[in-house]
């Protein structure tokens, strides 16, 4: 498998340092708000990751904190005057509901943040002893960060880049206007912890070296966040970690791309803020997790209201062919064995290479764009097999149907998408998109109960017209041999 390691800037053949066991520790959220977009990437883009790894036969120890102590939280506390743990606990609640209603699973090993209080102040004494640190009257605790030496590798940030412009403001103890705070001397209002360079709280860097390195031997494998972690938050973790225990922190960094909205960096000053929730209100969680892997995991994704919803059709395509591909093998166990034994030589190396191709795109960088247009020509694949009377009696083909349903559901997994029943799916998502076009379910029922009252007396007439009233509501009729149903036009 190629992984691109934001380290060394290129794609490199990776392997666990132990075989067959892979530690990877992922930045997880500060808990002081609702989750929004930009977090449902990191996290679905890392849960396939895990998942792609477990698929290739390795034990995955998955590490992903929770910062429950910061300057956000606490201001939050501050403003709605409850205690900071209060504030950290409601949040961390949230992310577990929004991250189970979008497939992510757990990780092995959930730290947070205030469990690893001393050994925050262990690392920092040990800096301290080795000149990497120094403490101030006040408090604080700084990291030198002239004192190591490969600063700026993996931003690839140069310290007169940095020095440009950087100032020690008015009050400020450190010697250096690029040192960064280890630990801050607790102001009045603000959760403490004893120390000895008085009573304070870990700063946000300290917080993922202290839990990374006590729950994975370094180095370990993977490192992983979003782009916007890279620098400072990753460049600092890596001068702390590395500088304190003279061994590398991991040995794979991986970056996911960012979110905009509409072309725009998303910000709550531009008004275009998507939370989760807001999100899902309008879509199914199926849907923006397939939206989301639908771009490289590095690349930039922009949502839009047309992208999503043509993710959505996607996905409503490919659960109809699950659907039909369902009761076409169902009714294949019904009948006798279909004549003739061998699958035609076109279709058996079409069928073949998919296979090749999914493994290969995710060998690559994880690429999820490339696997999901395979899993695409796999349901094209699918559609001509039973839509060929000649192919569904070849018992060769109804095979192959059946085991492309199986590598579907298998390739599902990894991705966490299409394991739902397919007419769960679709029934969920008419209610969604009535919704969202403001169709009352409720008269389009009635509507229909009318049109199949008036098709039993054969009045066509009032069925034809039943129809067009249901076509001026949005609705589209189709009438089927097990009858007829509705969808959103």
């Amino acid at each position: 498998m190629q992984l691109y390691n934001t380290l060394n800037h290129r794609k490199e053949t990776f392997t666990p340092e132990k075989p067959g066991h892979v530690g990877i520790y992922v930045c997880g959220i500060t808990a002081y708000d609702y989750c929004h977009i930009g977090h449902a990437r990191s996290a679905i883009i890392f849960d396939v990751l895990v998942r792609y790894l477990e698929h290739i036969d390795n034990t995955v120890t998955f590490v992903r904190n929770f910062t429950d102590v910061d300057d956000k939280i606490i201001t939050r506390a501050n403003t709605e005057n409850v205690p900071s743990e209060q504030i950290a606990e409601r949040f961390i609640a949230t992310f577990y509901e929004d991250m189970d209603r979008l497939g992510v699973r757990r990780a092995s090993i959930e730290p947070r943040a205030t469990e690893y209080i001393d050994e925050m102040i262990a690392l920092c004494e040990k800096l301290i002893a080795k000149k990497h640190a120094y403490a101030v009257p006040s408090g604080d605790v700084y990291f030198r960060v002239r004192s190591f030496e490969g600063y700026g590798k993996l931003s690839g940030r140069s310290l007169d880049d940095l020095c440009a412009g950087a100032r020690i403001a008015p009050g400020e103890e450190k010697e250096d206007p690029l040192d960064f705070a280890l630990w801050k001397a607790a102001k009045p209002g603000e959760p403490f912890w004893d120390s000895p360079w008085g009573k304070g709280r870990p700063g946000w860097h300290i917080e993922c070296s202290a839990m990374s390195e006590k729950n994975l031997p370094l180095p370990f494998d993977i490192h992983g966040g979003g782009q916007d972690l890279i620098f400072p938050h990753h460049e600092n973790e890596i001068a702390q970690t590395e500088a304190a225990t003279g061994k590398p922190l991991s040995r794979f960094w991986v970056h996911n791309g960012f979110v905009q909205i509409d072309s725009e960096k998303m910000s709550k000053s531009l008004n275009n803020f998507k939370t989760i929730r807001d999100i899902l209100e309008q879509y199914l969680p199926e849907v923006l997790r397939l939206f989301l892997l639908s771009r490289h995991y590095r690349s930039p994704v922009d949502f839009t209201v047309e992208a999503v919803e043509e993710a959505e059709k996607n996905c409503k395509r490919l659960y109809e062919t699950l659907a039909a591909a369902d009761v076409e093998l169902s009714t294949q166990l019904a009948r006798p064995e279909p004549k003739g034994s061998k699958l035609p030589e076109g279709i058996a190396a079409e069928y073949a290479d998919l296979v090749k191709a999914w493994d290969t795109a995710m060998d690559d960088d994880m690429n999820t764009a490339a696997a999901l247009g395979h899993m695409n020509t796999l349901a094209h694949l699918m559609g001509r097999i039973m839509e060929d009377k000649a192919l569904r009696k070849n018992a060769g083909a109804c095979d192959c149907l059946r085991a492309a349903r199986e590598k579907f559901t298998a390739w599902g997994t990894v991705l966490g998408l299409f394991l739902l029943p397919p007419q769960d799916f679709l029934a969920d998502l008419k209610i969604y998109r009535a919704r969202r076009k403001n169709v009352d379910i409720a008269r389009v029922e009635e509507l229909m109960a009318e049109r199949r009252a008036a098709r039993e007396t054969k009045d066509f007439a009032a069925s034809d017209a039943l129809r067009d009233t249901l076509a001026a509501l949005g609705v589209i009729v189709r009438d089927t041999p097990g009858g007829a149903v509705w969808d959103i036009a």
